[in-house]
């Protein structure tokens, strides 16, 4: 639009009448190379800042907070605050706490977090992912920062206050994982909603109270599931024959195949595909399908381990992947 303006702008300085005329055709053939130039630039500015949330987080992952600093700073030159530069600045908040520099931590999250608050008051949290992805993290290094302070019942007086504000949004699960992380070990396990699922019936957690339980939260877009799956099916043999339980919850997401959006039963068709094609020595596993779940055990990362002992206590919490060493540690002390 900017070149429009400045076309008319152009002719007019040239003149009316005849020698308008005259000049024209050279004006608009420079009105034409400074549109290409301007659209080119634009362009090229779009593409330069196109993911610098990735940008970002290859230089944190190659320990360069200074070359991550840099790209938020020329980010903001051109663009100003937005969505994208926060969920990036909350990146620049989880480096510094993983360089163990957690003033300069705490400062980042309390800055995405503020200016995810003056946003919010023009738009809705989950109008788009990167301002939910922000704010939650910018809450989450907040809390594990108390903690590495040893100061844990403020962690969770944090997480709970924040839970409470967004108990309905995307951020729930998030939330609770962190309040779980601080505490749930040791706790009785919250209860599997099993009302829906696919291949075998589940069993409530009340029902499987006497044996030790595997909780496996996973994800039909998960790679880090997939991963996770042998290892669960190599353990599930080995533990079998001393009342090792085991139950898979995964939810709906909208989408299947391709991140094409999908009804609930087209979803639930292409999970229960999912499940027999990467999944082949788990197949005698029960697999409940609620929201609920994820929700209740903090699930926003998968895969989420879960175990709990003969008594119903939670004794391992572990968002992430497990390998088969510790997994097999964790099992063998809860039996």
């Amino acid at each position: 639009m900017k070149f429009v303006i400045l076309s008319k702008s152009l002719l007019r300085s040239e003149g009316s009448g005849r020698a308008a005329r005259t000049v024209a055709p050279f004006a608009t053939a420079r009105v034409a190379r400074l549109a290409r130039f301007l659209i080119a630039f634009f362009l090229l500015s779009s593409f330069a800042f196109a993911d610098l949330v990735t940008d970002v987080r290859t230089a944190i992952a190659q320990r360069d907070l200074t070359a991550a600093n840099s790209e938020l700073q020329s980010y903001r030159l051109q663009r100003g605050v937005d969505p994208q530069y926060l969920e990036a600045l909350s990146w620049m908040a989880r480096g510094y706490l993983s360089a163990n520099q957690l003033d300069q931590a705490d400062s980042t999250a309390k800055q995405t977090e503020s200016s995810a608050l003056q946003l919010l008051q023009k738009r809705a949290l989950d109008a788009e992912p990167h301002l939910p992805m922000a704010l939650g993290a910018a809450i989450e290094v907040q809390a594990q920062i108390l903690a590495a302070r040893g100061q844990n019942s403020q962690a969770a007086a944090l997480l709970r206050k924040n839970l409470a504000t967004y108990r309905t949004t995307s951020l729930r699960a998030r939330l609770q994982k962190n309040l779980n992380m601080l505490g749930l070990a040791g706790r009785p396990a919250p209860p599997l909603s099993v009302t829906e699922y696919l291949g075998i019936r589940p069993s409530s957690l009340t029902g499987l109270k006497g044996s030790p339980v595997l909780l496996f939260f996973w994800a039909h877009w998960c790679g880090d599931c997939k991963y996770e799956g042998p290892i669960i099916a190599q353990l599930a043999n080995e533990y079998a024959s001393r009342g090792l339980k085991i139950e898979a919850p995964t939810q709906l997401y909208g989408y299947a195949a391709y991140g094409e959006d999908a009804k609930p039963k087209d979803e639930l068709a292409y999970i229960a595909k999912v499940w027999e094609h990467f999944y082949p020595g788990l197949q005698n596993v029960p697999v409940p399908v609620s929201k609920l779940n994820f929700d209740r055990y903090g699930a926003s990362t998968t895969p989420t381990l879960v175990l709990i002992d003969r008594k119903g206590n939670v004794a391992l919490y572990h968002p992430g992947v497990m390998y088969y060493d510790d997994l097999r540690t964790a099992i063998e002390k809860a039996m």
